[in-house]
């Protein structure tokens, strides 16, 4: 076992623009971890994401948890943290999950669900390009999170059985949107860029993620 080491703060270099540059200080006895790289398991990987997200955002009153239904948020009561469910305990709906959350704010976090409308799979046309256009932003995140820990990442339109939209266009679009952070022209939300600044310490060897590692190919 090793202890987690204290970070102190965002590097600037992880991404141009954050909104902060200030992380809530890691003690290193608080939480013990074993080495990312020795995980071979998917069970074994999202309890260690469970622990981490739990300990580094435990300031905000925020637990990740398995769900064994349909992913959903739960905000916080006067006797339970907030919730944030993902599906069956997939790691990538985790990951997917957290960047909804990240992407929030304090408003919408004391929202079920964060706000957020859904309309089931079977979606019209119209319903599909509103979710498209909801989804660009978290769904970049997600690339996001998903490169800093060494895993590939696809896009998902989610409607199997309605108008599938414009694939290509949606991938297009979040491509875009990951470019758009790396150039400072959008900024990342601040706990977006802390989670990827404490998973890169621990899988990365603090190695930040750079632009070159995002490729429009590589969605397809």
């Amino acid at each position: 076992m090793h202890l987690l080491q204290p970070q102190l703060e965002v590097t600037t270099s992880l991404l141009v623009s954050t909104h902060s540059t200030s992380a809530p200080v890691l003690m290193p006895d608080q939480v013990q971890r074993s080495s990312w790289q020795k995980l071979t398991s998917e069970p074994e990987q999202v309890d260690w994401l469970i622990l981490h997200f739990n300990h580094w955002f435990s300031h905000h009153n925020v637990t990740l948890v398995k769900g064994d239904f349909e992913p959903e948020y739960f905000p916080a009561t006067n006797q339970h943290a907030a919730r944030i469910q993902f599906a069956h305990g997939f790691f990538n709906s985790a990951l997917h999950e957290i960047s909804h959350w990240s992407i929030s704010g304090a408003q919408r976090r004391l929202l079920p669900d964060l706000g957020y409308w859904y309309a089931p799979d079977g979606r019209t046309a119209e319903q599909q390009a509103l979710f498209e256009q909801v989804e660009i932003k978290p769904q970049a995140i997600e690339w996001l999170f998903a490169t800093a820990f060494g895993r590939k990442f696809r896009v998902s339109l989610d409607n199997l059985t309605g108008d599938s939209g414009n694939g290509q266009q949606f991938k297009d679009h979040v491509f875009a949107q990951v470019q758009r952070y790396f150039s400072g022209e959008a900024k990342l939300p601040h706990d977006a860029a802390h989670f990827i600044h404490y998973i890169c310490h621990c899988t990365r060897n603090s190695t930040p993620l750079q632009r070159d590692e995002f490729k429009r190919e590589d969605l397809d």
